[in-house]
């Protein structure tokens, strides 16, 4: 049932009512359903240390310092306050926008933290093969498994990859979801080229229907993606579960142990700036400026200029 729409005095509204017109107006603009989510679990997690039935226009600066230290008093790690305060001031920029307030909150920079990794001996063991006679849930988060480590893609875009966007002679597939909304394509191994082949034979279906699906063949919702990812893992003896573990681990590897370069993997990755790619250069202490002669304008000149020279 939809919303219904009524002009209503502003001045009397409780911190959560303004936030709920926030999170009203934000749909309307088409902000993805997970950052909607995020919304809402961000105001539930704040809640807990700044009271939001408190009005509106009597929120002050002080009750926000207070509710940082309160959340420091508590322990929350610095990066996840970063994250409420990053929330809370796109809440305070749209208030003043819209008229109902005239605060604001400094941001928080978040600190460089070293991303937890799958290990080699982890991903061997959760990499063998299941045998022949096994389910179709475990056969498939196999190929999963397999998968992100081929593309380092996020869980979102692994629910929602459709049997018409593979395309094995080519070697190639397309993302129509992804968290920026572009369009993606992205190149498949051999390996996973060959895997997939037998994936799609089984899982036969429509060319609009998911490739990973559940048992049924509808789309895989996303807690039930990560609770088979989490069983799966711990039936091979790994006890990290995290889907997003495999997105570190394909950029950690891509650069250090495959030598690739910044610039390729912010597109494999689909990253829109080169900022967040830097980051993991950074942390994995990779060279950006790896291989990079084979995209400098300079280097291909004075290739070029070398072998006229030479002949």
């Amino acid at each position: 049932m939809g919303r219904k729409i009524t002009r209503i005095a502003h001045n009397g509204q409780s911190v959560a009512e303004v936030y709920q017109d926030f999170i009203f107006a934000k749909t309307a603009e088409g902000v993805s359903d997970i950052t909607i989510r995020n919304y809402h679990q961000h105001l539930h997690n704040i809640s807990k240390y700044l009271d939001i039935e408190m009005s509106m226009r009597s929120l002050s600066k002080r009750d926000l310092e207070d509710m940082i230290c309160a959340m420091r008093a508590a322990g929350l790690a610095h990066n996840s306050i970063s994250t409420y305060v990053r929330v809370l001031r796109t809440f305070l920029n749209w208030c003043q926008k819209e008229g109902r307030a005239n605060l604001t909150i400094p941001n928080m920079k978040d600190k460089e933290t070293v991303k937890e990794t799958y290990s080699d001996e982890e991903l061997s063991l959760l990499l063998q093969k299941p045998n022949a006679n096994c389910s179709f849930p475990e056969y498939r988060n196999w190929v999963i498994i397999n998968f992100l480590l081929n593309s380092g893609c996020r869980a979102a875009t692994v629910r929602n990859i459709q049997n018409r966007d593979v395309d094995l002679g080519a070697r190639q597939i397309v993302y129509r979801h992804t968290k920026n909304g572009k369009v993606q394509t992205v190149p498949l191994c051999s390996k996973m080229v060959s895997i997939l082949r037998d994936y799609i034979t089984i899982r036969k279906g429509e060319p609009d229907e998911y490739l990973f699906c559940d048992q049924y063949g509808g789309m895989l919702s996303e807690n039930a993606l990560r609770l088979a990812i989490a069983h799966y893992n711990r039936s091979r003896g790994v006890q990290k579960t995290s889907i997003h573990l495999f997105r570190h681990t394909f950029a950690r590897k891509y650069l250090v142990d495959c030598g690739g370069d910044a610039f390729m993997l912010q597109k494999l990755l689909g990253h829109s700036t080169l900022a967040m790619t830097k980051h993991y250069c950074a942390i994995y202490d990779a060279d950006i400026a790896k291989n990079f002669d084979r995209f400098s304008p300079l280097a291909q000149l004075q290739q070029s200029k070398s072998k006229i020279q030479r002949t």
